[in-house]
């Protein structure tokens, strides 16, 4: 068991409005979906180019953790994430490695992903997701 490949970087921002048509000109393509995650209270839009993806995120909700971002640090990086093969392994195995998990089950996040994050405390600030394709 390991991490795959990097699935994605996720950046917050304010408006999506605003950030979609300046990463369309930066990647040089149109975002292949937009979603809505009402749990965590964000619209996402997502990018790819090749094997590289982008995620944007706009808060929905001044309590979401997108907009505390935002509140805090500004528009930027928030997270970056890879791909797993088996999520509940992974999260077992860094676990009994030491890092602290957000999540005590895997979730439903945007992309028909499963997803855990990893407190940004254990690995050294970064805030890192776990996503697994969820299988139809």
């Amino acid at each position: 068991m390991a991490l795959k490949n990097l699935e994605h970087i996720g950046i917050a921002v304010k408006s999506l409005q605003i950030s979609d048509p300046l990463f369309e000109a930066l990647i040089g393509c149109p975002p292949y979906k937009r979603e809505s995650v009402v749990s965590e209270n964000v619209i996402t839009s997502f990018f790819q180019s090749g094997e590289t993806k982008v995620e944007l995120l706009e808060a929905t909700s001044p309590e979401s953790a997108i907009a505390k971002f935002i509140e805090k640090r500004g528009e930027g990086i928030h997270h970056i994430a890879f791909a797993v093969d088996d999520i509940k392994a992974e999260m077992q195995r860094l676990k009994q490695s030491g890092f602290t998990l957000l999540n005590s089950e895997p979730k439903k996040g945007a992309d028909n992903k499963l997803v855990c994050f990893l407190h940004p405390k254990s690995t050294n600030g970064v805030l890192v997701e776990l996503c697994q394709e969820i299988k139809s």
